[in-house]
């Protein structure tokens, strides 16, 4: 299994982070946040104040913004979320704040439907 990349404790981002791979943050970062078709992990004691896209989100710092995961969200006790979750599956333990909303939706359908344009 490769190794996720990480954005360091010491590293403030502010504008657009875009990646291909599992990512983690443990820094700061203001703006917007995709990894489609990957996972993000918000180490505690990272900040977030950004919209994210996701395959799969673990929360366990900060994050003011709207959450959207294709698979999963999962707030760990330590998770702090202002804003809003939306996720076929969502899962919070027990400690984790989340004000605002929580949405679960349906999961993508893999048969080759689309969507009309």
């Amino acid at each position: 299994m490769e190794k996720a990349s990480e954005i360091g404790s010491s590293i403030v981002i502010k504008g657009e982070v875009i990646a291909q791979e599992d990512l983690v943050i443990s820094g700061r970062v203001e703006g917007s946040i995709s990894v489609e078709g990957h996972a993000l992990t918000v180490n505690a004691g990272a900040h977030l104040v950004a919209d994210v896209d996701a395959r799969a989100i673990d929360v366990r710092g900060d994050v003011s913004g709207v959450l959207c995961a294709a698979e999963l969200i999962s707030l760990s006790p330590s998770a702090r979320v202002v804003g809003e979750v939306s996720a076929p599956s969502l899962r919070m333990e027990d400690g984790a704040m989340l004000q605002g909303k929580g949405e679960t939706t349906r999961a993508a359908r893999k048969n080759g439907l689309q969507l009309a344009s």
